[in-house]
């Protein structure tokens, strides 16, 4: 009887692998949202940043605080996001972009993790396939 378990167990996997499988179409993209996330910033590219978020994106950076010396967290939506770069987001400062590196760390089933560095940021984001696109849900950064 173990037998016959350990045996459905394993042809359950070896059924449920494609459907989590990491593709070539998933890899590329989740680095186009990734890029339009970076360079719809440097570029106050409002429709690029747009697209690339989902609409309860979360955007955090830990920072000390004056007074107290204590860590906080600055927290910001997509909506926040976007009115950046309404109003130039990085493109004032576009020469300090620099190269810009999209490692996707890993793909599984409709999540990813992805680390972005630019001669200025670092972006640690997750992302999900949401109603058949790759959008940015949570990001954790720091300046470089």
């Amino acid at each position: 009887m173990r037998s016959a378990g350990v045996t459905l167990l394993i042809g359950l996997a070896v059924f449920a692998a494609p459907a989590n499988a990491q593709t070539e179409d998933d890899v590329a993209a989740v680095r186009e949202a990734v890029l339009d996330y970076v360079d719809g910033w440097w570029s106050g590219d409002v429709t690029r940043i747009e697209r690339s978020l989902h609409p309860d994106l979360v955007k955090r950076i830990v920072f000390e605080h004056e007074a107290t010396g204590r860590s906080m967290l600055n927290t910001i939506s997509k909506n926040d996001m976007v009115e950046h770069t309404r109003a130039g987001g990085g493109s004032a400062d576009a020469e300090l972009k620099g190269e810009v590196e999209v490692s996707v760390v890993d793909i599984s089933g409709d999540i990813a993790t992805v680390i972005a560095t630019s001669a200025r940021y670092i972006d640690y984001l997750h992302l999900a396939k949401w109603n058949g696109r790759w959008v940015i849900v949570n990001v954790l950064w720091d300046m470089r």
